[in-house]
């Protein structure tokens, strides 16, 4: 069932006391949602198993199986109900047990209705802002364009996406080549309220003498060849997000001009006289050291602070080595889906080699890198000797051996902490990390734990 199928706003109530039933089945009803309720624990899975419900209230003591037990083997399940379990008992033990495993909240009883309805709404709340991202996050997969890492750099990447996106502030991107800044550009424009297209430019890419026809359109017959009006860059992103990469190679002409245009917030097409208003956010990335660039002279510092209101840093890929199993998995399901081919992943030998490769080009340079392999390699499994890096010699970073061994002592113990936590459940353990099952498989391999 898809979720414009799905019924608005539906609860399960599981409660072996029939009044208790009865009175939330019509208090919830009321308040519009859609109530199914039953009276034991097997019930309640066997009514979860076969619809999915926004949100199940799930007394803890029911005949045959507990709650608490409901909630285990649904999240076995990976079923995403969000469940408020009630107890007759209000200790720390329930709570903590609750929510161990997997439990949104819980409910002391006696409850009045108005805190079952506070709880009710801030559950549905969740659920609507889990929908959203996952909304936005499967528009960014259609697309291949996601920016992908859960190491802390890429963490406080994210933070300043997620403070940023919902204003309409000036941002401005730095970052190595191919370390994915058009992505965080993108980022930022699908997780904002605007509702127009996100463009693109790239500054170096078009001759000086066009790019000012590219970013403001003419009219007919502005210069020879104009045989018709054509609409520029900021005209097509109208309400939505003009992303300018390599900002810093602009000539200086036309950087006065763009600065106009954040000023005033309009512009004039090349060869026309009517100033056109313009609602565009403003994106721009360079991979050069900008304030280099005005000191030199070459970028306007005036231009600079329009642009610099918020700024990002996206790290190279030699500083985040950490995603690089979650880069190889993307690249090679996408592969998959694309060629038809059937890779299972990487060697253990070809995943090492991977990680500690230097990686010049980045994330592009990965990509470049799997693809090869995924065209020529035979097999299910892509091994080192598939890798090919290009003419040049494979170079290897080493970090320092103490940093190196102080991060892996780190990432050995949260491995512990997290099969203890979740009493050995692989699932629970790679979806409470953040990594699929085979990046988790590998790790336990790595650090010989069983």
């Amino acid at each position: 069932m898809t979720d414009n199928e799905r019924p608005a706003r539906s609860i399960l109530v599981a409660d072996d006391e029939e009044s208790i039933r009865w009175v939330l089945e019509r208090a919830l009803a009321q308040g519009g949602h859609d109530v199914v309720t039953v009276a034991t624990g097997s019930e309640a899975l066997a009514a979860l198993r076969a619809r999915p419900f926004d949100v199940a209230l799930i007394d803890i003591k029911m005949p045959d199986l507990s709650g608490l037990d409901v909630v285990s083997r649904a999240r076995d399940d990976r079923i995403d109900t969000l469940f408020i379990v009630m107890t007759a008992q209000n200790t720390m033990a329930n709570a903590i047990e609750a929510t161990k495993r997997g439990a949104y909240d819980y409910l002391t009883k006696p409850f009045d209705l108005e805190q079952v309805a506070v709880l009710i709404g801030r559950a549905m709340e969740l659920r609507r802002l889990t929908r959203d991202l996952e909304r936005l996050r499967g528009e960014l997969q259609q697309r291949h364009e996601l920016v992908i890492g859960r190491t802390p750099a890429m963490q406080e990447v994210y933070k300043v996406i997620g403070r940023v996106a919902p204003t309409d502030a000036t941002v401005l991107i730095q970052g190595e080549t191919g370390t994915g800044k058009e992505l965080v550009a993108k980022a930022i424009h699908y997780h904002s309220a605007r509702n127009g297209p996100f463009v693109a430019l790239n500054c170096s890419a078009i001759p000086n003498e066009l790019l000012e026809s590219e970013l403001f359109g003419y009219e007919r017959g502005a210069f020879t060849g104009a045989v018709e009006r054509r609409i520029g860059k900021f005209e097509a992103a109208a309400a939505g997000t003009l992303f300018l990469d390599e900002i810093a190679d602009m000539p200086l002409a036309l950087q006065v001009k763009l600065l106009r245009v954040l000023q005033e917030r309009e512009f004039t097409r090349v060869g026309g006289r009517d100033a056109i208003r313009t609602d565009v956010r403003i994106i721009a990335a360079s991979n050069q050291d900008i304030e280099g660039a005005v000191r030199a002279g070459r970028f306007r510092e005036d231009l600079f602070f329009r642009l610099n209101v918020v700024r990002i840093r996206v790290p190279p890929l030699r500083d985040r080595r950490g995603d690089i199993p979650e880069l190889i998995e993307f690249f090679i399901d996408r592969a998959n889906r694309e060629l038809g081919t059937a890779f299972v992943g990487v060697s253990d030998d070809a995943r090492e080699l991977l990680i500690r490769h230097a990686w010049p080009g980045n994330v592009r340079e990965l990509e470049n890198v799997m693809e090869r392999a995924v065209i020529l390699a035979r097999g299910t499994e892509i091994s080192a000797a598939d890798l090919d890096f290009g003419a040049r010699p494979a170079p290897v970073d080493h970090p320092p051996r103490e940093l190196d061994d102080a991060l892996e002592e780190m990432e050995r113990k949260r491995l512990v902490e997290a099969l203890e936590t979740h009493h050995g459940h692989k699932a629970d353990v790679a979806r409470d990390l953040g990594i699929n099952r085979s990046t988790l498989y590998y790790r336990l391999r790595k650090y010989g734990i069983h």
